[in-house]
């Protein structure tokens, strides 16, 4: 041992080692004390304004003193379900076709191509892809809109987990599906997906995540609506919107409330992803 710590071959690669674990630590400290500090000022803030009004009442005029979110959270509840019935089956059917057809297919590596660029491209241009092509013709926001924005946001997170967790089931369990008889998409949807059924939930849930939060894409579909109201094709009041317009503004009662919003959206993220984790985990067999 002592041999080795004289040797300047060992040395080096030694100090290098100190020196890389020293950065990634002081990288991870300095990470999650951003976090923590952005944590504490959204619960430092967060928490005064939550109240029971802030769910019994709507979104009050300028300058009104009181009032609450009830129409922007129903309005981000409609969109954001909607969202989730449109983009679930339509994602874990597009990631089965990828899992089980699209080996050496030259559709499906298109598909996973493009759903790829739409996994990292920007919400905002998304919404103004909507704009364009729904808004615009029927020239007036919805929350239709907003829904469809949110869909093709999280379309893409479902069929890439989807065909990820199907990637991951042991070709035995296939052969052997396949030994008795059964035919190929009986395997597919009772055995290779009843398999990895966790995995494609945890998938859901984390595209529920990704969406409850977006503000771009309803800007431009959604919009925004100060009154309570159920109708999807108006425009419907949300969280995000909310929140960005109530931070902006020079009254202390709304950015009171846009505190308190964003503590309930960082919380509803937080909580689906501790399901999402949790509840849901693939449990290894004893």
């Amino acid at each position: 041992m002592n041999n080795a710590i004289k040797n300047p071959v060992y040395r080096k690669r030694l100090l290098a080692h100190r020196v890389g674990i020293t950065m990634s630590v002081l990288a991870m400290g300095i990470g999650l004390a951003f976090l923590a500090w952005i944590l504490g000022t959204l619960l430092y803030n967060g928490f005064g304004a939550l109240a029971g009004t802030l769910f019994t009442n709507d979104t009050p005029a300028p300058g009104t003193p009181g009032g609450g979110l009830r129409n922007a959270i129903v309005g981000s509840l409609m969109m954001v379900g909607l969202s989730t019935l449109v983009s679930t089956p339509i994602g874990i059917l597009a990631g089965i076709y990828l899992a089980e057809y699209g080996q050496n297919n030259k559709f499906a590596q298109i598909t996973r191509f493009v759903t790829d660029i739409m996994l990292s491209a920007p919400s905002i241009v998304i919404g103004l892809f909507v704009y364009a092509i729904y808004v615009a013709n029927v020239q007036h926001f919805s929350g239709y809109a907003g829904a469809i924005a949110l869909s093709l946001i999280a379309i893409p997170v479902v069929v890439r987990t989807t065909d990820n967790m199907l990637q991951l089931v042991p070709a035995s369990l296939l052969e052997a599906a396949y030994a008795l008889g059964a035919p190929h998409w009986k395997v597919a949807m009772t055995v290779r997906l009843r398999a990895v059924k966790a995995g494609v939930v945890t998938g859901v849930l984390l595209a529920v995540a990704r969406v409850a939060g977006e503000t771009a894409p309803l800007l431009f579909t959604a919009l925004n609506n100060q009154f309570y109201s159920h109708d999807m094709n108006a425009p419907l009041a949300n969280l995000p919107v909310v929140i960005y317009q109530f931070a902006m503004s020079p009254y202390d009662d709304w950015r009171s409330l846009a505190w308190g919003g964003a503590l309930l959206v960082t919380a509803t993220v937080l909580l689906l992803n501790i399901v999402s984790r949790t509840m849901f985990a693939q449990k290894t067999p004893r």
